[in-house]
């Protein structure tokens, strides 16, 4: 898909081979096909990345400049049909008066500044302004995602360390509470695969902004120089906040643990006290199980009555002393 928006909005696409719309200020490209990249080649000049391209990690490689255009990449958190996280390659090449974009998913942030392109937001009459705009609206993205990682990590943390979280597990069975504790792990291997994804969003974006400021002379208008330094801020604030979010994870995932390995070790205590339990009855049993013709109490009258008694006394005492010692 090519599309073009000059500075009043996005204006019909031009035909094939073609000029480019007069006061074209942004070109967005999701998933060009060959035709594509070689008609905005022809027509503006410019090279379009590939999608290789995009994904290299090098910083050299992120942000360079090339041929007098400025060339930024990064990897954006997105979603998929299921609503599964994952990062997919976002691609800037920016020249004085237009700004190439190259994506390969349907991105929410750039429906957002096309929205507000048509409402005619006098931030965006620039491609340096489109370009910030771009990168205002991602960490605007990424700020959201990071404040659902918080409320959901909000909403295990009370599960699990919750007032009433003692008091109603210890009404459960043992199957219904180790199966809380495995929902709660998933919430929690959720929200953490989603910062680390949001992590490396910002990453990618924290590599940009100091780069571009760097340039700003060249290639930015002196009012869209403040907006870059506020945004630079932000980065760093949500990445601070992630690594506090990570924190958080790690603890919860230790706290699920240990109260399942908790749960796991009281089943070992109660199978080992029952074990216990039953060796003294076992014993009484098999020494009057013996058929010797000497033995004295095959004709006591009450033998039989004596030896059940000595069996239930031989039960119960352990678990009496274990009552007095505190293990039951």
């Amino acid at each position: 898909m090519l599309r073009f928006f000059t500075a009043s909005g996005p204006c019909a696409p031009a035909h094939a081979g073609g000029p480019v719309p007069p006061d074209t200020v942004w070109i967005d490209l999701m998933d060009p096909d060959a035709d594509e990249r070689a008609y905005v080649r022809a027509a503006t000049g410019l090279d379009v990345p590939t999608r290789d391209e995009l994904l290299e990690i090098e910083s050299s490689s992120r942000v360079h400049e090339k041929g007098g255009l400025l060339h930024l990449s990064a990897m954006i958190v997105a979603r998929n049909e299921k609503g599964e996280a994952h990062l997919t390659p976002v691609g800037f090449v920016l020249s004085n008066n237009l700004v190439l974009t190259v994506r390969f998913e349907d991105l929410k942030v750039f429906g957002m500044v096309e929205r507000m392109m048509d409402e005619h937001n006098p931030q965006l009459k620039t491609s340096g302004g489109v370009l910030v705009g771009l990168l205002e609206a991602m960490v605007d993205r990424m700020a959201d995602a990071l404040e659902r990682v918080a409320g959901d990590l909000d909403a295990v943390s009370a599960q699990i360390f919750g007032v009433d979280a003692d008091a109603v597990g210890a009404s459960r069975k043992m199957s219904v509470r180790a199966e809380g504790l495995r929902v709660a792990l998933r919430a929690v291997g959720r929200a953490g695969d989603l910062a680390s994804k949001v992590r490396a969003s910002l990453h990618g974006l924290a590599r940009i902004t100091p780069y571009v400021l760097a340039e700003k002379n060249r290639w930015l208008s002196p009012e869209i120089s403040p907006r870059l330094k506020v945004l630079r801020q932000d980065i760093v604030s949500l990445t601070e906040f992630e690594t506090h979010l990570t924190d958080k994870v790690q603890l919860l995932l230790d706290a699920a643990i240990g109260l399942a390995s908790i749960d796991q070790n009281n089943i070992f205590r109660i199978l080992t006290m029952v074990s216990v339990v039953g060796i003294p009855p076992t014993l009484v049993a098999s020494m009057y199980g013996m058929n010797f013709k000497t033995m004295p109490e095959l004709d006591w009258a009450y033998g039989y009555p004596y030896a059940l008694v000595l069996i239930m006394i031989s039960a119960v005492a352990p678990m009496v002393w274990f009552k007095l010692r505190g293990w039951l």
